[in-house]
């Protein structure tokens, strides 16, 4: 699988919760403020959908955080068809219509669109 790197707006999430729990945290909450406590509580929502290390983890980093989280649905659309999910469960997943994943997957690295299944002509 190849390795999509996240533009910059969306870096401190995946340096501070890896790149699968920062998608989760972003389908979950992007688009939308969110306050991130120094300290937080075990019965928040944000503790419920990336736990209590990745709540600590972003606390840690709050300072370099948007008050509105992003939605990265581009960035997001790109791993998720390097995981090799269909344009219309990208689509379904990120609430977007398939033109428009069809659109940011144009991004992907050629390697990443090739079937490892096929063998290669040179």
């Amino acid at each position: 699988m190849t390795e999509i790197r996240p533009p910059a707006h969306i870096a401190p999430y995946v340096e501070a919760l890896g790149r699968d729990l920062a998608i989760r945290f972003l389908l979950e909450f992007g688009g939308a403020e969110l306050y991130i406590p120094a300290a937080p509580k075990g019965r928040s929502r944000l503790i419920e959908v990336i736990g209590r290390e990745g709540a600590l983890a972003l606390a840690q980093i709050a300072h370099r955080l948007p008050k509105r989280v992003p939605t990265a649905k581009p960035w997001i659309a790109l791993c998720l068809r390097a995981e090799g999910q269909s344009v219309a469960g990208i689509a379904r997943q990120l609430h977007a219509s398939d033109v428009s994943v069809r659109k940011w997957l144009k991004r992907l690295p050629v390697a990443a669109k090739e079937d490892p299944r096929q063998m290669r002509l040179f």
